[in-house]
């Protein structure tokens, strides 16, 4: 049998994993400052729990599974959001603002292609139980800390209303069982442009003078604040009340983002970006990278409806999804891991010298274990040269070697690989130079 994979799957082998770790322990070290709490899923859900709440297109997507000899419809979970918003209707004394993050995989039957894959990892944050604009500035400054933390310069947060989007849609007089089919046209703006866009409309059957006046808002251009003027503008003399309860939204946003001390640069009102989820209710926002062009490597915004789904009540949400396969896409092609990160966990390999010896090495293993060190032997009596040469190519820093002339002195050898300096020393004292020499400092009490 050959060994392969199914399209749009992958192995992710260690020293890729380590870039990953790195990722993921970078993101929860930002969630927990900020007051986020962890939170775990099934991988499948009931059928019935993810379909109705993403939209026809993205239902096309979801992975059914099901046991042979099993009654229950069953799939896997599409993204983290739904799974959410049934566990908020399922545990309802959950302490509000109740505000969480989960990282782990989503399947997708997606076309695979660079940075798109059909088993992958989302990292989501979300805030459960309050309507305050300052929750969806929170996870934009969120969004910009954490990019920022690892290395991103070249990225650019966009800003929208879905209340604006429906409120431009009227205004144009888009007729209200074609406002689906005008997202979905508005959201090929990047790829098509705007006489592609006018195609797009066309193509779904909204009238050419209904296009006209919808592209004369899009080609609008300015700072933020006055675009959302000028749209206010045209909103109060058509009186489009739910326009012009996004266009308030997006400056309650733009004003709590100033607060949080989120650069202006680093945001930026765009009607044309509209998520392609139809349980956004409020604001919208989509981070995407300039340099290299791969696409939003963020996406989320305000789902209020979403819980009323499961629920006799609704509860207002929002919330942001960080696309950790394309952040590590370009992590990896612009060279941003730190330098200094590992290949591998360990830290120390103490070598076998000898069967009869064997037992001095795990004793020795022991001690570097309990002063903190990952560590590990290696299993068989090889030649020196062999055990070191594992130890290069496993990228481990340091190797202790413990031989007839160490083990009668009570001493073992401890050689640095990155430099070659080499030590005999005591154990205890080989393990606390070896943490020094790590950046761990001495061992926990």
């Amino acid at each position: 049998m050959e060994p392969r994979l199914p399209r749009g799957m992958r192995d992710i082998l260690p020293d890729q994993m380590m870039l990953r770790r790195y990722v993921i322990r970078t993101f929860e070290e930002i969630f927990e400052a900020y007051g986020f709490e962890p939170l775990q899923t099934p991988a499948l859900e009931l059928r019935e729990t993810l379909m109705g709440k993403y939209g026809p297109d993205a239902e096309k997507l979801i992975y059914d599974a099901r046991h042979r000899e099993g009654k229950e419809e069953l799939s896997l979970r599409y993204d983290l959001s739904v799974p959410l918003a049934r566990v908020v209707a399922m545990y309802p004394n959950l302490p509000r603002p109740f505000k969480r993050y989960q990282i782990a995989p989503v399947w997708r039957a997606e076309r695979p292609q660079k940075g798109r894959y059909r088993e992958f990892y989302q990292c989501d944050a979300d805030i459960v139980g309050t309507s305050s604009m300052a929750a969806d500035a929170e996870i934009i400054a969120l969004i910009d800390e954490a990019l920022t933390r690892l290395g991103f310069r070249n990225f650019v947060i966009l800003l929208n209303d879905r209340k604006l989007l429906a409120g431009l849609g009227r205004y144009s007089g888009v007729p209200e069982a074609l406002l689906g089919s005008l997202y979905r046209a508005i959201d090929k703006f990047e790829r098509l442009g705007l006489e592609g866009v006018r195609e797009e409309m066309r193509r779904y059957g909204i009238p050419e003078a209904v296009i006209d006046r919808m592209l004369e808002l899009l080609r609008i251009e300015g700072e933020n604040a006055d675009l959302l003027e000028e749209l206010a503008r045209r909103m109060q003399a058509a009186e489009i009340p739910e326009g012009l309860e996004g266009i308030q939204e997006l400056r309650t946003l733009l004003r709590f983002l100033d607060e949080m001390g989120v650069a202006p640069e680093r945001y930026r009102i765009s009607f044309t970006m509209v998520r392609g989820l139809e349980y956004y209710t409020g604001p919208i926002f989509e981070t995407v990278v300039t340099e290299p062009k791969i696409g939003s490597i963020t996406g989320g915004g305000r789902y209020d409806g979403l819980v009323g789904l499961f629920a006799k009540q609704s509860v207002p949400m929002t919330g942001t999804s960080f696309g950790i396969e394309r952040i590590i896409d370009v992590i990896q092609e612009l060279g941003m891991a730190p330098p200094d990160l590992p290949r591998t966990p360990v830290q120390v390999l103490v070598t076998v010298f000898d069967e009869p010896r064997m037992g001095a090495s795990i004793a020795l293993a022991r001690i570097f274990r309990q002063a903190g060190l990952h560590t590990m032997f290696y299993f068989e009596p090889r030649r020196l040269e062999a055990q070191l040469r594992y130890a290069h190519q496993k990228g481990i820093p340091f190797v202790a070697i413990l031989g007839p002339d160490e083990e009668a002195q009570g001493m073992v050898t401890v050689r640095d690989m990155r430099s070659g300096e080499q030590r005999s020393l005591p154990p205890e004292e080989a393990a606390r130079w070896i943490r020094q020499a790590l950046g761990a400092g001495p061992p926990e009490a």
